[in-house]
């Protein structure tokens, strides 16, 4: 109800997440998509939305996202949780992650896509003469709309990264177990994923654009470009 029906009214930028006109102009297939990707990352429905307080789909964070109260939500969800192994608590921080680090790749080559048709769109209204203040005033306002929801996603990811972190220190006290280690290594791919957000680095993954510009700069080998699947659930 949240997100589908009470953010929307409260935040119109979200408009563009279901294909209406965003900002008074037509939403591309692309933006829609980015939206979509980014989405998952500002919501966690495996985990009752402990990944990213509602307030910070109302206004663009800065770069390192969520308070540390915020950031040790996720460890309190593990602790809560009853298993029958302590040991369980590392395998879920290794497959959150490794779920995340599946879905990166298309998240930055739709954030990437998206940069270029505000790149076009740019020089559009360069070239073209006549254009009407209001139509101008509107690719103003979709280019600093993009750019929010990517200023959303950075935000997310960092704070994603943290509280992963933040759960496996105080599981190591807690709990000791020799799945700290690949608990360790699955979020030292991610925090590769989290570097290039941070520097904005969305398209040196060998994205193509339609008018054939690409960067062929390999991903780093240890990165997982596939997960296992998270099941379906409504957006």
């Amino acid at each position: 109800m949240v997100n589908d029906d009470l953010l929307p009214l409260l935040d119109p930028n979200r408009k563009g997440t279901n294909g209406r006109p965003l900002g008074g102009m037509n939403v591309t297939d692309e933006e829609i998509e980015m939206r979509d990707r980014i989405w998952r990352f500002l919501a966690a429905p495996q985990v009752k939305d402990w990944a990213w307080p509602y307030s910070a789909e109302l206004r663009p964070a800065k770069a390192g996202g969520g308070t540390p109260k915020q950031i040790g939500k996720y460890y309190r969800w593990l602790s809560e949780q009853r298993y029958s192994s302590s040991h369980a608590r590392y395998n879920l921080i290794s497959e959150h992650a490794g779920w995340d680090i599946g879905t990166l790749p298309g998240v930055f080559k739709s954030i990437c896509i998206v940069i270029d048709i505000d790149r076009q769109r740019g020089v559009a209204v360069a070239d073209i003469d006549g254009l009407d203040p209001a139509m101008l005033a509107k690719v103003d306002r979709r280019d600093k709309d993009n750019g929010i929801f990517i200023l959303r996603f950075i935000s997310a990811l960092n704070f994603r990264f943290s509280s992963y972190q933040y759960a496996l220190d105080h599981l190591i006290v807690e709990t000791p177990g020799k799945e700290a280690v690949e608990v360790d290594a699955v979020l030292d791919d991610l925090s590769v994923w989290v570097d290039r957000a941070n520097a904005h680095d969305f398209c040196s993954g060998g994205v193509v654009f339609a008018g054939g510009r690409g960067d062929d700069k390999a991903l780093p080998s240890r990165v997982l470009l596939d997960a296992p699947s998270e099941g379906e659930y409504r957006k």
